[in-house]
């Protein structure tokens, strides 16, 4: 899909990623993702999708390749690297939270030290996440007192509190029960249908994907098979690979 470059937010060019010299976890993979456009990447375990996603925000370090946020090209070196991830934020499988924090502090604590603001400036800008997720009545509680998806919507707060380009979510169901599942997805649908937040999500929630999905990527051993709107891949596959893939899961 070729993107207008005056909208391309991220832009993504032959990256390639191996370890232990034989893993192929990223082979030659070039992706654009447009301001405001939301992407979800499906394939099996080992795929690759991941290591992706830990590229993007330097977690992983390609072994080539190029990655652009906007007109910028992504330096590996760590001061470059700690100035992107404060514009991208990014939601994990686990919440890794501070357990000695309250929701509230675990929001705060990066904008106040690694951006500086003011601490009542970021405590007013926490509640209005907290009421964003649902979560208005947990601000003084800490992790040990809240559910796994509880959890994850205060990762998520967390996450939206340095003020993002661009959200990078990890699987972030899939350590939920099934009843918590929902209220998590809902927090990110209406990050994409009401506040235009331009993301990346790898998930195995195809209805998440229907719901809110500009764009659907399917990947297998390291590399983009097919990408489409998320009604034409679900519904009319053009990849042998992908349509195996999908008579397993839907």
């Amino acid at each position: 899909m070729k993107t207008d470059q005056t909208k391309t937010k991220l832009r993504i060019e032959q990256l390639s990623k191996t370890f232990n010299n034989e893993v192929n976890a990223l082979q030659n993979v070039s992706l654009e993702v447009e301001t405001k456009e939301v992407v979800v990447i499906v394939g099996p375990s080992g795929s690759g999708k991941s290591t992706l996603l830990r590229s993007i925000n330097a977690l992983e370090i390609p072994d080539s390749g190029s990655i652009y946020l906007g007109d910028e090209l992504i330096h590996m070196d760590p001061k470059h690297i700690r100035l992107v991830r404060e514009r991208i934020g990014m939601v994990f499988q686990q919440f890794n939270l501070f357990p000695h924090l309250t929701a509230l502090q675990n929001i705060i604590l990066a904008p106040t030290r690694v951006k500086h603001i003011r601490k009542s400036q970021a405590e007013e800008r926490a509640h209005d996440l907290l009421r964003t997720v649902g979560l208005t009545d947990k601000a003084k509680s800490y992790p040990g007192q809240l559910s796994g998806g509880q959890k994850q919507r205060i990762a998520i707060a967390r996450a939206l509190a340095m003020d993002p380009e661009v959200m990078l979510f990890d699987e972030p169901t899939s350590a939920l029960d099934p009843e918590m599942i929902k209220e998590v997805l809902d927090v990110m649908v209406h990050l994409a249908k009401n506040e235009g937040m331009t993301m990346i999500v790898v998930s195995h929630e195809m209805g998440f994907a229907r719901a809110a999905a500009d764009r659907v990527i399917f990947m297998d051993k390291g590399q983009i098979i097919e990408t489409a709107p998320p009604q034409e891949l679900f519904n009319n596959p053009k990849e042998e690979r992908t349509k195996r893939f999908l008579n397993h899961i839907l």
